[in-house]
């Protein structure tokens, strides 16, 4: 850090195994990757290519290698995943993957319909060749999912072998643990807790008031998803008391 403050949270350090911070890059420009990692990079756990992005992407294998000269790991949005899937072009996933070097896969079934032990099948092949990060919860915001049933398909995607389970929220945070309106479903996100361990879960948290929630929740040390690039200094900055909104947390209170 820059200077001494006494009264810090001691944040977990590089590589992380929680406190982990995903950031999802829509469309940024190569020069635009380098501008975010000039000041991201220490904050950055991972980097997610939002939803099919990587198909339309100018120069993709360029932009690639831009963020692999900086260690930092990618991956494709679950949606890519989904749409090989249902073209019955799991293989040729695993290929493209492979080529373009990518280390990371995300196994999600919000958008198409799979049998969960087929899911899970899928995770358990992919863990032979990538780390593995799976989604749990669906984008239509009609299917509601009551928490045991979150609670059983977490368990059984992270005995199948994915090192994380990604609580599902889109790239808005207006869908599964959240209500339409952004509102965390406090209920749901507790009871999940009373069987999943926090460091296994990514909360997929884009709006401020749902990363704060998770933070008082949690604390400092949280795993968080679909960060903005622009949202990465200011969010390290809530992580450690430093903003308004959680100034007061760390602080003696004598």
């Amino acid at each position: 850090m820059n200077f001494h403050l006494t009264q810090m949270p001691e944040r977990t350090a590089k590589p992380r195994v929680s406190g982990v911070t995903m950031v999802m890059d829509k469309g940024l420009s190569i020069q635009e990757v380098e501008q975010f990692l000039s000041v991201g990079k220490p904050h950055t756990d991972l980097l997610k290519l939002g939803f099919g992005t990587s198909y339309v992407t100018p120069n993709l294998r360029e932009k690639i290698n831009a963020y692999h000269q900086h260690q930092m790991p990618i991956y494709f949005g679950g949606t890519l995943f989904e749409a090989f899937l249902i073209r019955n072009q799991f293989e040729d996933f695993i290929a493209v993957c492979k080529d373009y070097g990518i280390t990371h896969v995300e196994v999600s079934d919000g958008s198409i319909s799979i049998p969960h032990a087929e899911k899970c099948g899928y995770i358990e092949k992919l863990t032979k060749h990538f780390t593995v990060l799976s989604e749990v919860g669906s984008k239509d915001a009609a299917h509601i999912i009551p928490p045991y049933k979150w609670i059983e398909l977490m368990r059984a995607e992270l005995e199948a072998g994915s090192t994380y389970v990604i609580a599902e929220a889109r790239e808005a945070g207006n869908v599964g643990i959240y209500r339409g309106s952004g509102e965390v479903r406090e209920g749901l996100v507790q009871e999940i807790l009373t069987q999943i361990p926090a460091e296994k879960i990514i909360w997929e948290a884009p709006q401020k008031a749902q990363q704060l929630y998770f933070l008082e929740l949690i604390g400092c040390n949280v795993n968080l998803g679909n960060i903005a690039p622009h949202e990465i200094i200011p969010l390290e900055a809530m992580r450690v008391g430093l903003r308004g909104d959680t100034f007061d947390l760390y602080l003696d209170k004598k």
